[in-house]
């Protein structure tokens, strides 16, 4: 009787439809996680992109400029080696650039690793708020070049700057620094010893590790500490100077910034260094194919110098791991 009646009202009740299928709609990250083959040249791919707009199609269309007369707005006249031949030949201001910057490197580059060896030697200690010291003296190295560059011109002015303002004070005649032409180079060079923040921790990590118990033997021998930092201390963080000084040499070549900002190149191209030469050339000359073939002879000093450090390094530099202890 109950079966009847179920059977009743299932043929009075309207048909229900049948559930239609959706089908799921693809995730294209699911793909390339699940297909590693793919999954790294996909990641790579924005950086490996970037690399080719912004730095190896620049570095091969420098190569062509160089042999190029171009003047950023007309048309590319090809002229060969012309313009590596009147660097050398034809333009009196690029041996002062040349000269100049050799001299800022060889003089800037060991001042600033004894400053900042010395600093890092100073705050290896295990001392109440060392940190804070350690933050003040890298402070420097994540200031804004231009603007610092802006305030040691306040301070090394001749009429209003604080520095002869205190030097009258003691009755010393106004120095003219950045203008004079025996202090206006010297002047450069001081002012990038104040900036030695990243090379000090370079050298702070390397203090840290070198085994203790080496000194604590040298102590029992009775050496001194200046005969420890000798013979112990200097030669186990040998990387680490070969590091900042190789580093330390590709980046003052560049120097650009307190050049452009504080003299000019002035005066009498006393401080013309090599890239602001270079960027004259380029952006006030507007002549790009002459500018680039400058680049291309700065890489090739700069590789040159490079390589020489890295083989004489095989001469002084201790690694731990290697078998004769020294080398590369």
């Amino acid at each position: 009787m109950a079966e009847q009646q179920a059977r009743s009202a299932t043929v009075g009740a309207p048909a229900v439809p049948a559930p239609v299928s959706r089908r799921a709609i693809p995730n294209p990250l699911n793909y390339v996680f699940t297909h590693p083959q793919i999954c790294g040249p996909v990641f790579i791919a924005p950086w490996f992109l970037g690399f080719l707009a912004f730095t190896f199609g620049p570095f091969i269309a420098s190569i062509v400029l160089s042999f190029l007369d171009w003047s950023l707005l007309g048309t590319p006249k090809f002229v060969g080696v012309a313009n590596y031949v009147n660097l050398f030949t034809n333009d009196n201001r690029f041996p002062w650039a040349v000269r100049n910057t050799f001299i800022y490197v060889l003089t800037s580059v060991p001042l600033k690793q004894i400053i900042a060896l010395a600093i890092a030697v100073l705050l290896n200690q295990q001392l109440k708020g060392i940190w804070l010291y350690r933050s003040i003296f890298y402070l420097p190295s994540v200031t804004s070049g231009v603007a610092t560059a802006i305030l040691w011109s306040q301070i090394f002015g001749y009429r209003m700057g604080i520095l002869n303002a205190v030097l009258a004070k003691v009755g010393i005649e106004p120095v003219p620094w950045l203008t004079s032409l025996q202090w206006a180079l010297p002047t450069l060079i001081f002012i990038s010893l104040w900036n030695v923040g990243s090379i000090f921790v370079i050298y702070l990590a390397g203090l840290q590790g070198v085994p203790v118990h080496l000194y604590e033997a040298a102590e029992v021998d009775g050496a001194t500490s200046w005969l420890k930092f000798w013979k112990i201390t200097l030669p186990l963080i040998t990387p680490s100077v070969f590091f900042n000084v190789v580093m330390g040499f590709i980046g003052t070549f560049k120097v650009f910034t307190n050049a452009f900002i504080m003299t000019g190149g002035g005066p009498a191209d006393r401080t013309l260094t090599y890239v602001l030469y270079l960027w004259y050339k380029a952006f006030q000359d507007f002549r790009m194919g002459y500018a680039s073939a400058m680049a291309w002879i700065l890489f090739l000093i700069i590789m040159a110098m490079t390589l020489f450090q890295m083989w004489l390094s095989k001469q002084w530099v201790y690694y731990e791991g290697s078998a004769t202890g020294r080398g590369m």
